[in-house]
């Protein structure tokens, strides 16, 4: 049963519950995009690192697996947040700056990933992981180079592929953000 919400966006993917399907696939992808920049910087974060604050042992691609995984969940976060109000008519809104209102939405939307990538480096590396691995008393906190610019860099490479995925994939323009959720 389709509605007039369910507009396909360019990989067929409708914008009713496009938002979670894009977020995910689109985190996961810059997951990867990251883990490559990662895998060339210092492999031992993905094979070692990783696995560790979890209590695992460095086997295989664990490490790989929890950070697509990491990226998935990450994407799903933007994607429910971008397609709220306040974010999303931010992202719709018409400026009335000659340069923003030549923008198109999906754009906005590749900025708003980007501007994603930045928060998540803030908050999870630079906040979250200390106090979770203290609490774990594991020695795997010496291990992330959370304030390098490398890590900087990948979570910034990580938001702006998600922002391009996701925008590729949920058509997002002329949408309210009711029009998103009625069935």
């Amino acid at each position: 049963m389709s509605t007039e919400s369910d507009t396909a966006s360019t990989f067929g993917i409708s914008s009713q519950w496009g938002w979670s399907i894009g977020g995910a696939l689109g985190g996961a992808i810059g997951a990867v995009a990251f883990g490559l920049l990662m895998w060339l910087f210092d492999p031992d974060i993905l094979t070692a690192a990783i696995p560790a604050i979890y209590g695992f042992e460095p086997v295989g691609i664990v490490g790989w697996g929890i950070h697509i995984l990491h990226g998935a969940v990450l994407g799903i976060v933007f994607g429910f947040l971008v397609t709220r109000d306040l974010i999303l008519g931010a992202v719709t809104m018409s400026p009335d700056t000659d340069a923003l209102s030549r923008t198109s939405i999906r754009i906005r939307i590749v900025a708003a990933g980007f501007v994603f990538g930045l928060a998540i480096w803030a908050i999870l590396p630079l906040l979250v992981l200390p106090v979770w691995l203290e609490t774990l008393g594991t020695g795997a906190a010496g291990e992330f180079p959370a304030i390098a610019v490398e890590s900087l860099f990948g979570h910034l490479l990580f938001g702006t592929v998600l922002g391009i995925v996701f925008a590729l994939s949920v058509d997002l323009s002329d949408r309210s953000p009711a029009d998103l959720f009625s069935a």
